[in-house]
């Protein structure tokens, strides 16, 4: 059975026609193009690589189905940056070397741009790695991507 959709995707409008069954982040990548998130652990929402924002929370769209996501905003990597500028979280992670292979790094930056959105958030450790705990990464300690968190939440604070 199909179902005719709409979902705006980092401000543009995607329009569709999908089995009930399609998930978001086939949606996202397949009939949008837009391929900046990833799939990780074969749709079981262990590794959160597919973390995008589903009107402004996050979400791992490998865990929902596009059909559910009708009429929704959903910003996704691609979304952070405006124009040339990075987002400052995008930035931190450049300057603090927060990713490696860099394939779990889009679920880090969406899960934490929604930990950031609170402009009175804990910045210490153990809080940020509460608030990661959803995204696996294969490379790292998770030590410069705290780092990166930390840079961000101080960089926002003086904006």
């Amino acid at each position: 059975m199909k179902r005719e959709i709409v979902i705006n995707i980092n401000g543009e409008k995607v329009d569709a026609t999908v089995e009930h069954r399609l998930l978001l982040v086939d949606f996202i990548r397949e009939v949008a193009g837009v391929t900046g998130t990833h799939v990780g652990c074969g749709f079981e929402g262990r590794c959160g690589a597919c973390t995008v924002l589903v009107d402004g929370a996050a979400c791992k769209s490998c865990l929902m189905f596009a059909v559910q996501a009708e009429g929704a905003d959903i910003t996704t990597i691609e979304g952070l940056a405006r124009s040339d500028t990075l987002h400052p979280l995008q930035q931190a992670f450049t300057d603090r070397h927060g990713l490696q292979c860099g394939y779990c790094t889009p679920g880090f930056l969406m899960t934490l741009y929604d930990y950031l959105k609170d402009p009175g958030c804990d910045a210490s450790v153990e809080a940020i790695r509460e608030a990661i705990g959803g995204v696996l990464c294969r490379c790292t300690g998770y030590v410069h991507i705290i780092e990166a968190a930390q840079q961000a939440i101080e960089v926002l604070a003086q904006m």
